[in-house]
């Protein structure tokens, strides 16, 4: 196996190697405006173009010297064994809700009359009532199996640090399925089963944490938000994990963020684009609460210290160099607004300086480049309608070291 198959985070910034990502599929086409709600939507793409885009996206990827994986093929790849397979399928249906012996017997028939990948696809699109002939009502829930249309945001469901991942227990039960194929391709799939890879949280544990909210800062110091997807017991849990485990990590600091929608995740507040930069939303700006997480490895206790201070300050102290700010839209209130609402601070830097941004936040873009950071800008008028934008639908698995 190549040596970069190996999971390898150990910065947001080092060269990036290999990334998962999910293209999208039927399941962008089962939104309707009634479930948008249901399935954390607040518009519904189209999906033609959102595929062009998001094949544009990758494109420019291996351009730069990424090996571009993609979610659903390495799940198809994983439960070849029938056994597996079988698992696989009883937890897919369970979670999705379905507890009847009927109804799962037929779910499980239909299913196994397809190959593998086209499986994998329809369990992500969601399944119709009336495909496994049960009578749909024009004014009933059409679903059996609900689709998963947040599945091209593949930063969320498990996230790399270091060399493991944290499995993660998603806040909101329409995501809580996608990472089942996580799951499976962590215990399964040939590349990765025998590679011994560390779980630093798990998918069944009772608090939340999500992968926008995970930063790995450098090999010392990693970021975690406490958001409205993240709490803080799961933060607590994992940095005890890596640090029993030995990790490189010395630092976890727990961020406390507005629990609103708009400050969803950590990273779309603010994003590491080099060494010293990073893109930020003008809204976090004033005082901070951190909690610095290390660890006493003589007496096997984490040290908890509370620091206040501005983002700024903060990141400057634990990084150990003047960090600089670049805020979304300039600061404007208009301009921000509008380019944060498009991901404007959620950026996905492919190597040092070097970053991937949506061409719609113009005004962010120009500042980036201002500030002599490489800018690879792409079309995303139907990606972004999904409220995500490059580094939520990439999942590094493996970086250059610094």
């Amino acid at each position: 196996m190549e040596s970069h198959r190996r999971i390898n985070v150990y910065s947001e910034i080092g060269a990036l190697k290999t990334v998962l990502l999910h293209r999208p599929g039927e399941e962008i086409e089962n939104l309707i405006p009634e479930y948008l709600g249901r399935l954390l939507f607040d518009d519904i793409p189209y999906l033609k173009v959102a595929r062009e885009e998001h094949d544009n996206f990758a494109r420019v990827l291996k351009e730069h010297g990424a090996e571009v994986l993609y979610l659903e093929d390495l799940a198809a790849k994983a439960i070849e064994e029938n056994s597996v397979k079988e698992a696989f399928l009883e937890e897919v249906i369970l979670e999705g809700g379905i507890t009847d012996a009927e109804t799962t017997g037929v779910l499980k028939q239909y299913f196994n009359s397809m190959d593998n990948k086209s499986m994998v696809d329809k369990i992500m699109a969601g399944i119709r009532k009336k495909e496994i002939g049960i009578k749909e009502s024009y004014d009933g829930y059409p679903f059996i199996l609900d689709p998963m249309p947040n599945l091209y945001f593949t930063r969320d469901p498990f996230a790399c640090i270091g060399r493991g991942i944290t499995l993660n227990s998603m806040r909101n039960i329409t995501r809580r399925r996608e990472t089942i194929f996580a799951k499976y391709i962590f215990a399964h799939h040939p590349e990765f089963m025998n590679q011994d890879i560390p779980l630093w949280y798990n998918r069944g544990e009772h608090f939340c944490v999500e992968g926008g909210d995970e930063l790995v800062l450098s090999k010392d110091v990693i970021a975690i938000g406490n958001s409205e997807r993240t709490d803080k017991e799961a933060v607590i849990k994992i940095a005890r994990n890596l640090f029993e485990a030995g990790e490189n990590f010395k630092t976890v600091l727990l961020f406390d963020i507005p629990k609103v929608r708009a400050f969803m995740h950590l990273d779309t507040v603010f994003t590491m684009i080099d060494h010293d930069k990073f893109t930020v939303h003008p809204g976090i700006e004033g005082t901070l609460k951190v909690i610095a997480i290390s660890y006493d490895a003589v007496k096997k206790e984490l040290i908890m210290k509370e620091e206040e201070g501005s983002l700024e300050k903060i990141l400057s102290t634990h990084l150990g160099v003047d960090v600089q700010l670049i805020r979304c839209g300039g600061g404007d209130k208009i301009i921000s607004g509008r380019e944060q609402w498009n991901d404007g601070s959620n950026t996905l830097a492919i190597s040092p300086g070097k970053v991937v941004t949506y061409e719609r936040n113009h005004v962010t873009n120009e500042l980036l480049d201002k500030n002599n950071v490489k800018v690879l800008s792409i079309p995303s008028s139907e990606l972004s309608r999904g409220r995500g934008g490059p580094r939520c639908m990439s999942m590094p698995l493996s970086r250059e070291a610094l």
